[in-house]
């Protein structure tokens, strides 16, 4: 199920320090980073079996996973029955490259299967006339599709909605720059969607998360954080607590 809403957190007024959070965040991670590669949006469908397979995979090992089931399989976009109808060892044998290819192997085709089985034809394009709650409802039914996949299907894909998809390099910076309260990927993501700016468009929000992306896998690691050169250093506090405890144990 997508988030549900904190009780009485949508009738609660936002202080201008709160309404500014995100959007100086944004700001500064703008200024460090630069713009990001705008993202050409792939059809839901698509979206969901490359969200499946990168979880907890690279980004480039998904995406070759990903090139690798079209050529293998003669697959892609509007034909993904090749896949769905692939032999457990040759998808298996095709996913090796990503975590956990012995679990994503049998889930995919099983997910490609059920959605055939519920749609009478293996495609998503039907989504796009549905409010944003039903859609993400609609997907989570399916085992392992949770908030993180369904936000990621619903903002990244041609359905272009608003949303976030709560990853754990996410998930880790916003954490340590206590935006929040420290709770779960779904929880935090209801959080902070209250504070984006009503005018943040679904494209303004995949910006966002791709500077938060990037940010994650560029300084703010989750082993050795590089804080010392963060452009988000002023604004958190696990940072700054990083830093005063290096020079107290500094000779």
């Amino acid at each position: 199920m997508p988030p549900t809403p904190e009780p009485d957190a949508n009738h609660r007024p936002l202080t201008p320090e709160q309404a500014d959070k995100l959007p100086h965040i944004h700001r500064l991670l703008l200024g460090h980073y630069g713009q990001p590669k705008p993202r050409v949006p792939t059809d839901p469908l698509t979206q969901l079996i490359y969200s499946l397979l990168a979880s907890r995979t690279k980004t480039p090992a998904a995406q070759q996973v990903l090139r690798d089931l079209e050529r293998t399989f003669h697959a892609g976009p509007a034909n993904w029955e090749p896949v769905r109808d692939a032999s457990l060892p040759d998808l298996e044998r095709a996913l090796a490259i990503v975590t956990f290819p012995e679990q994503k192997a049998p889930r995919l085709k099983a997910l490609l299967e059920q959605i055939t089985a519920r749609v009478g034809t293996l495609t998503l394009d039907f989504l796009a006339k549905y409010r944003t709650e039903k859609i993400r409802d609609w997907l989570e039914q399916f085992e392992g599709i949770g908030p993180q996949i369904s936000a990621a299907v619903v903002n990244f894909s041609t359905l272009r909605r608003r949303a976030l998809s709560i990853d754990a390099n996410h998930l880790r910076v916003i954490q340590r720059l206590c935006v929040v309260p420290r709770a779960d990927a779904a929880t935090t993501e209801t959080r902070l969607m209250r504070l984006v700016p009503e005018t943040w468009d679904a494209v303004l929000l995949d910006d966002h998360h791709a500077l938060i992306q990037l940010h994650a896998h560029t300084l703010c690691t989750f082993a050795d954080p590089k804080c010392t050169n963060c452009p988000l250093l002023k604004i958190c506090p696990s940072g700054q607590r990083n830093l005063a405890e290096l020079h107290l144990t500094t000779p």
